[in-house]
């Protein structure tokens, strides 16, 4: 493959980038650990990779940091994202394909005609 193409099948990998700052730092050491997660510390972001699914539970995150961490945190250290992403009150959830977050999204997987 050149360096110019591109693969149009799903690589199966979701993924978020984060600010690497003081909480960024802090979420991305929290997923370090989890199976299937691979986080990349570069000077000014932290890309964290996640197979199939990412969760970013808050109560987890929060008990690290030491304060309360909810979505407005999360979409504060968070520049870019790939993979379908849904909001819920304690957690953020980011899919690879998009099937997997269809009980969430109100996603039609009826075959079209």
């Amino acid at each position: 493959m050149s360096t110019y193409e591109f693969q149009r099948t799903s690589s199966g990998k979701c993924g978020v980038t984060l600010m690497n700052n003081q909480v960024g730092y802090v979420v991305a050491q929290v997923m370090r650990g989890k199976e299937g997660v691979k986080v990349s510390e570069y000077p000014s972001m932290i890309r964290v990779d996640g197979a199939t699914k990412l969760v970013f539970d808050f109560d987890e995150i929060s008990d690290v940091l030491g304060f309360e961490f909810a979505v407005p945190d999360f979409e504060e250290i968070m520049s870019t994202h790939y993979g379908r992403m849904v909001h819920l009150d304690d957690q953020t959830v980011l899919f690879a394909n998009p099937e997997d977050a269809a009980e969430y999204i109100d996603f039609d997987l009826r075959p079209v005609q």
